[in-house]
């Protein structure tokens, strides 16, 4: 078997991984939910993936690859649908970035286009329109995204400057953290999540194990998250990272436990699974150039930061289900941030550039969510009403229940 074959039949492999950890977000999101929203969250999510590539087809891959220019590196587009790289002969040309095809390109970075979204989806179950999402859903999977990711990995502004991130924890993560966060300001509360002093309220999701499965789920689609990253089969690569990445989310989940357990007194399992998910956001910025030394500080770190995140979202009287602020965008920071600090990359000049891209970023995406979402509450609002909240929105969007025979009153 050649080179060409097994690089591209690894990022097939790593295709089909990321693409299960939409399952894994389902699972995590419905089970941390309460059971009269659940259809509505798998519509949300079935959407999300089936638009997401569409889009990524007809107007995504090429304005995230637009192949810059000297002199280039904030927008360009080179038109819609794919155009594949031909030899002189017209067949496909085989030695089109390291090896594997256009084709497996397209595919593997369409299954990224799609997670941003779901991140956001998590954050505002329960409350919002099934419309204003899917409108937010387009403009963001078609526009924001790929405009922030090639200023990376399209070879923008932000690749010049010198800024990294290996396998998207701030151009993936923290990109849907940030809208997710505005989302929350605009959106307000679940109603009955603060009392009338304003302390939180605990709301607990209808389905723990469920959730524990989908963590494990994204657990395993992160080793074609990162794995795939390398972008080639390469051993010595491949195999690091898959490490560091197990090391991270590993250490995540005991620190996020220990520090819930030493705060809140009891054995928290959500915190553990978040904790998880917060170590492995982490070290997707800097998987291929950390030791694994380094990547249990940052898993550690992480685990750390989740807590206190989703306790600071609390304080601040903020509602986020499921606990996305804190793990996508606060460890996507953290994680973006730890490549100046430690690691093969570890410098004052590379810190500042990661701090630089995490700036502009985030100024980018929350000013952008802020204005399409603004528009759409004008439009046709952004919250279900108060009645359609209290009964649920499966009943009320979907007209089924996605346990019929278990039906519950959630209030």
């Amino acid at each position: 078997m050649d080179l060409i074959t097994i690089n591209n039949v690894w990022m097939m492999v790593c295709i089909a991984l990321v693409f299960f950890m939409h399952l894994g977000f389902s699972f995590l999101e419905i089970g941390l939910t309460r059971q009269k929203n659940t259809l509505n969250i798998l519509f949300k999510n079935i959407f999300i993936i089936c638009m997401g590539l569409l889009l990524y087809y007809i107007i995504g891959f090429k304005l995230m690859y637009p192949g810059f220019e000297e002199g280039e590196g904030f927008f360009k587009f080179t038109g819609f649908g794919l155009t594949p790289p031909l030899t002189t002969q017209g067949t496909l040309d085989l030695s089109y970035n390291n090896g594997y095809t256009y084709w497996t390109d397209f595919l593997f970075q369409g299954m990224f286009a799609a997670t941003a979204a779901t991140i956001v989806s998590g954050a505002v179950a329960e409350r919002i329109k099934l419309e204003a999402f899917i409108l937010f859903s387009l403009v963001y999977i078609g526009f924001i995204y790929p405009i922030v990711g090639a200023w990376k990995w399209g070879g923008g502004f932000l690749d010049q400057l010198g800024f990294y991130d290996f396998a998207g924890a701030t151009l993936v993560h923290s990109v849907g953290g940030w809208a997710a966060l505005i989302a929350l300001f605009l959106l307000g509360p679940r109603i009955g999540k603060f009392n009338d002093s304003g302390k939180p309220m605990a709301i607990p999701g209808h389905n723990i194990p469920l959730a524990t499965g989908g963590v494990l789920i994204l657990w395993l689609g992160w080793f074609g998250f990162n794995g795939g990253s390398v972008l080639s089969a390469n051993p010595e690569a491949t195999s690091i990272t898959l490490v560091t990445t197990c090391l991270a989310a590993a250490t995540g989940g005991i620190f996020a436990f220990i520090t819930s357990t030493i705060f809140y007194k009891n054995y928290d399992l959500t915190m553990f699974l978040n904790g998880i998910l917060g170590g492995l956001v982490g070290i997707t910025a800097g998987a291929d150039c950390m030791s694994p030394d380094n990547a249990i500080i940052v898993g550690g770190i992480a685990g750390f930061i989740v807590v206190l995140g989703i306790s600071l979202i609390d304080r601040v009287q903020l509602d986020d289900p499921v606990g996305a602020i804190a793990v996508h965008l606060f460890c996507g920071i953290w994680g973006t941030l730890a490549i100046g600090i430690i690691g093969e990359k570890a410098s004052w000049s590379q810190l500042l550039s990661q701090l630089i891209g995490i700036l502009i970023i985030g100024l980018f995406c929350s000013i952008a969510t802020f204005i399409i979402l603004s528009v759409l509450k004008k439009m046709i609002g952004l919250r279900v009403s108060e009645q359609e909240e209290i009964d649920g929105l499966d009943t009320h969007e979907h007209g089924m229940d996605a346990y019929p025979d278990f039906r519950i009153n959630q209030h």
